[in-house]
């Protein structure tokens, strides 16, 4: 099983959604939903710590010993150098135990060796795919192959709606 969370940040509380599905599938297995208040605030470039407290919440309710990876939207590496983003810093937190990819909707400066444009559908635009503890061509494979037709795979769609509702 896939694990794809995501968070959506409202003015006294942040939104997490996880859902629990099979690479190919169109609806999720199971979806979890906690909500966190005292959300650090956001500082530019340093995403992950007002992001990672919130995942690490939501995991505690998901037994990952069965998980293949997990799914973020972000990336693994900010840049070239292999600078951890959220994903990289999941994979430390959850001690190098469960791979992490991230689908993200905008490339960084200087990630053209981390970070790969994957597209799909008719869409001119890619999303940019990361991951650690999984090979990356793996992982790019996986996500082009996500049921849906357009550039966003129909449960990480799914996912964001459900976050922001």
């Amino acid at each position: 099983m896939v694990l794809a969370i995501d968070v959506y940040y409202r003015e006294t509380f942040a939104k997490v959604v996880g859902i629990l599905f099979n690479w190919k599938d169109e609806e999720p297995t199971e979806i979890f939903t906690t909500n966190i208040k005292n959300v650090e605030e956001y500082q530019s470039g340093q995403f992950y710590k007002r992001e990672l407290p919130c995942i690490l919440e939501l995991l505690k309710e998901i037994d990952i010993q069965n998980l293949e990876c997990i799914i973020v939207d972000s990336h693994v590496y900010i840049d070239n150098d292999k600078n951890f983003g959220l994903g990289g810093y999941l994979y430390e937190s959850l001690e190098q135990q469960l791979p992490i990819i991230g689908v993200a909707k905008k490339s960084f400066f200087n990630t053209a060796n981390v970070s790969f444009p994957v597209y799909r559908g008719i869409s001119d635009n890619p999303l940019f795919v990361s991951s650690i503890g999984i090979d990356v061509e793996t992982a790019i494979e996986n996500v082009k192959n996500m049921h849906g037709e357009y550039r966003i795979p129909s449960l990480l769609k799914k996912l964001d709606g459900l976050t922001k509702s």
